[in-house]
C-alpha cells in the first residue's frame, strides 16, 4: 500500500536514500514518463522519488543539472487556463486564459452540459462560441512558445473530459497526446492562475518522495525525518 502524499526532500536526503539502497542491494530504475526514480524489491515498488524536471539521474541514480532547459507548462480548468515558459528556471512568458464556460444557475461548464441537454438555446450559443475561442487562444499561445524557443519538455493538466477540446481545436496544441516530451504534471492543480504557474514550477524542481508501507519500514530513518521535519527548499539549495 502507499503511505501518504509525496513529501519534499533536499538532495542531501535523496542521497541518502540512494546509499541506503545501495547497501540493501534494492535496485533503483529511472521511469523517464514519470520522471521518477523507483526503488523496488522485487515486483512491489519500495519508494517513488518525484525527480526535479530540470535534472537527469545516471544509471546510478545520481542527478545532474541539465544546461539548457526549455520548459513550456499549461494548466486547463473550465473557464480559467494558464501557460508558462521557463528558460533555465526563469520565466520569460505566461498567460491566463478565462472565458464564460460556466451555467450561472447549474455551476455546470457548457461543454458538460452540452453532453446532457445540447445547445439549442443562444446562450449555450454563446458560451459553447466561448469555449471554442478559450481552446483556440490557449493554442495560439503554446504554437509560439514551439515556434520561437526549443521547448526540452511540455508539462500539462488538464481534466480529461476537456482533452479533446484542447487537441482537436481548430488550432492544434503544437504536440501530440502521446509525444515522448509531453508530461503529465503531477501535483493537483486547483486554480490555473498564475500563482499556481508559480507554485507549480517551483515542486517540479523540486525532489519529492513517496514511500510504500513497507518502503517505511525499509527506509524508516528517512521517514521519521521527512515526517518529523518538513523541508521548505528553494531551488538552488540543490
Amino acid at each position: 500500500m502507499i503511505s501518504g502524499n509525496p513529501k519534499l526532500i533536499s538532495p542531501a536526503t535523496y542521497q541518502s536514500i540512494l546509499e541506503i539502497s545501495k547497501k540493501m542491494g534494492l535496485p533503483g530504475t529511472f521511469e523517464g514518463t514519470k520522471h521518477q526514480w523507483v526503488i523496488s524489491e522485487k515486483d512491489p515498488w519500495l519508494a517513488r522519488v518525484f525527480l526535479p524536471w530540470n535534472a537527469t539521474p545516471d544509471n546510478s541514480g545520481n542527478l545532474s543539472l541539465k544546461d539548457d532547459f526549455h520548459l513550456a507548462l499549461v494548466m486547463i480548468r473550465a473557464g480559467i487556463a494558464v501557460t508558462g515558459y521557463f528558460h533555465n528556471g526563469e520565466m520569460l512568458d505566461h498567460k491566463v486564459f478565462r472565458a464564460y464556460m460556466v451555467r450561472q444557475k447549474q455551476g455546470k461548464s457548457q461543454i458538460k452540459y452540452l453532453k446532457t441537454k445540447g445547445k439549442s438555446r443562444a446562450g449555450s450559443r454563446l458560451r459553447l462560441g466561448e469555449s471554442e475561442r478559450f481552446f483556440e487562444q490557449i493554442n495560439e499561445r503554446l504554437q509560439r512558445y514551439a515556434a520561437d524557443y526549443p521547448i526540452t519538455t511540455w508539462g500539462i493538466s488538464c481534466g480529461k473530459t476537456l482533452w479533446p477540446y484542447f487537441f482537436d481545436s481548430t488550432t492544434p496544441p503544437p504536440f501530440s497526446k502521446k509525444q515522448v516530451n509531453l508530461r503529465s504534471i503531477p501535483f493537483h492543480v486547483q486554480q490555473p492562475d498564475f500563482d499556481t504557474l508559480q507554485a507549480v514550477h517551483k515542486k517540479l524542481n523540486g525532489i519529492h518522495l513517496l514511500l510504500s508501507d513497507e518502503g517505511r519500514r525499509k527506509f524508516e530513518t528517512i521517514a521519521v525525518s521527512v515526517d518529523s521535519k518538513p523541508e521548505q527548499l528553494d531551488q538552488d539549495d540543490w
